[in-house]
């Protein structure tokens, strides 16, 4: 079978994700519209649901035999070793509070590989964007991360988890990691803070248990923009841990995070 050509996959994705984030702009209503999940603070809407009912849609009318993981059910291992990762609205609490920090992030693996990502934030008209081996870009703009070395004068990115015990752990590593780095920031939207690095709007981004919706496309759009991404000890990123940044710092960020035992989940 020949491969498929990532620059036709990230074509589908990027009319996939503008379609899909313009409707849930349409379908916004505020705090009133959503359920809970894994727990009381972890939300879901009406529209995340759409969303991705379109995603799928979309993705079986024109590659009906490839896989599918969407965060909010969809799942399929389909037969040409072609995987759409799909995350319906990435930052579902801002969406909801109508805080304009939320995006579509939809990855493309072949073969257990990402080869095609796209980012898309409706409420600014940012569009993401990488193929493996091309490059990343917002807007058709290439991306670069910051050229940052001194992790003290590092603006670094993090999230939390839905889950107390969870967040509480998190919360127990910044008292030493803040007074390490220029100043942290909390975006609420993994796929959007993996962005933040590649467009050097953040030196720095870490955080533990993201899902593999969160992380395949932000990712790719990341390492693409020349930041370096991996988890704890040699790992790869992964759920365990997700460390993004400009090369310079990611070895004391790295270091600080082991010895802070900021890899801990009391969930694992």
């Amino acid at each position: 079978m020949t491969a498929p050509d990532p620059a036709a996959l990230l074509a589908i994705a990027v009319d996939l994700a503008r379609r899909a984030g313009a409707l849930a702009l349409e379908m916004h209503s505020g705090l009133g519209d959503s359920d809970t999940k894994s727990s009381p603070t972890d939300v879901v809407t009406a529209a995340d649901r759409a969303a991705e009912a379109l995603l799928v849609e979309g993705i079986r009318s024109r590659r009906p035999e490839d896989g599918i993981l969407g965060e909010e059910g969809a799942a399929d291992d389909g037969t040409t070793g072609v995987r759409w990762v799909l995350d319906p609205i990435d930052g579902t609490v801002n969406y909801l509070y109508g805080l304009p920090q939320w995006g579509v992030s939809i990855g493309v693996e072949v073969d257990g590989e990402a080869v095609a990502g796209v980012v898309f934030d409706p409420s600014k008209g940012e569009l993401f964007t990488a193929v493996r081996g091309g490059g990343s870009a917002l807007n058709g703009r290439p991306l670069s991360c910051t050229a940052a070395t001194e992790l003290a004068q590092a603006l670094v990115a993090t999230g939390f988890g839905y889950d107390a015990r969870r967040r509480a752990a998190q919360a127990a590593v910044l008292p030493q990691l803040l007074p390490a780095v220029r100043d942290i920031r909390r975006i609420g939207a993994g796929a959007l803070d993996l962005c933040a690095v590649a467009a050097g709007r953040v030196d720095a981004y870490f955080e533990l248990g993201l899902s593999p919706w969160d992380l395949c496309a932000g990712q790719l759009i990341a390492t693409e923009a020349g930041a370096r991404v991996g988890g704890l000890l040699g790992a790869p990123a992964s759920g365990a841990m997700v460390i993004a940044a400009a090369p310079g710092v990611f070895d004391a960020l790295h270091d600080l995070l082991v010895s802070l035992d900021a890899g801990s989940d009391p969930l694992a």
